[in-house]
């Protein structure tokens, strides 16, 4: 199984650390908080990862380069543009092949990653949800009996973590969508399954977070 890791945002909410560093090369813990991703992937048996790339994309990719250096092949899917999430996996499918991925969103921080068996025959996605944290009360889905829906009780936050079938984007022209409206879309369709994880997990969205983070992983 390839992996994918969505790599293209702006980081405005990180600014000023972003003004001249893009997020995923932002440290954490003495190394690129995308670096902690790419070791992930590998100790999960991953060889393939793709990652997207717009805002100062120079700079990541010469910093990651092919990535011999993590024991990984890496493909890079460059958007002059920010493409959001759906368009950015439309853009990348070349790239990702036919066959089910892992996607990782590039500024979470997460010890579950679920693995290819997780997603079962005819189902689109299947998603690692979470307790809502502080700064996202209201959640995103519900999961009832491992199928997820967008409404409900209790609500929990997607992780920004889960398997796609590429035929979830593939029918969409190329160009910027979200990826939110087709997952919806698939669950009214009963074609997205779930996981509650409730073991450490963070949104490094903003310069407090990451701090939060750092001062986490510094502990023995």
């Amino acid at each position: 199984m390839k992996a994918m890791i969505l790599a293209a945002g702006l980081g405005k909410r990180m600014r000023p650390l972003t003004d001249h560093c893009p997020k995923p090369l932002l440290p954490v813990a003495g190394k690129p908080l995308i670096v902690h991703h790419l070791e992930r992937l590998k100790r999960a048996g991953i060889e393939e990862v793709v990652i997207n790339v717009s805002y100062r994309a120079e700079q990541i990719m010469e910093a990651l380069g092919d990535g011999s250096a993590h024991q990984l092949h890496l493909h890079w899917s460059e958007e002059p543009q920010p493409l959001e999430t759906g368009g950015g996996i439309r853009k990348a499918l070349p790239l990702l092949g036919e066959a089910p991925f892992l996607l990782v969103n590039g500024d979470v921080w997460c010890d579950r990653l679920p693995s290819a068996a997780a997603l079962t025959e005819g189902d689109l996605a299947h998603l690692i949800l979470v307790d809502n944290p502080e700064h996202h009360p209201n959640g995103d889905f519900a999961l009832d009996r491992g199928r997820v829906t967008p409404m409900g009780e209790p609500r929990l936050t997607y992780a920004g973590i889960g398997i796609l079938h590429p035929e979830l984007v593939a029918r969409e022209p190329l160009g910027a969508f979200a990826l939110a409206p087709l997952l919806k879309q698939a669950m009214a369709k009963q074609r997205v399954s779930g996981e509650h994880f409730s073991g450490h997990w963070v949104d490094v969205g903003t310069p407090e977070r990451l701090a939060e983070l750092e001062q986490h992983l510094a502990q023995p």
